[in-house]
């Protein structure tokens, strides 16, 4: 499983926005806290992209790693 699909059930689960902080947070509660706070960062940043690109999540803020559940 990867770190997006992890990151993927409690995005489903809360829904709302999602930012980096956001992630990090759920990625830790989840056991993926390793690392440094920029390595948890980037991870975060990482999954959330990729969620976004198989269209699990759209941005919202073009400015910010802001994003929202996509609409089924």
């Amino acid at each position: 499983m990867t770190i997006a699909q992890i990151l993927e059930k409690p995005i489903r689960a809360l829904g709302g926005t999602w930012d980096t902080r956001r992630a990090v947070t759920a990625l830790r509660d989840a056991g993926h806290g390793d690392g440094n706070q920029r390595q948890q960062e980037k991870r975060a940043r990482k999954s959330l992209r990729d969620l976004a690109a198989t269209g699990v999540i759209v941005k919202i803020d073009p400015d910010s790693a802001t994003y929202r559940l996509a609409e089924r």
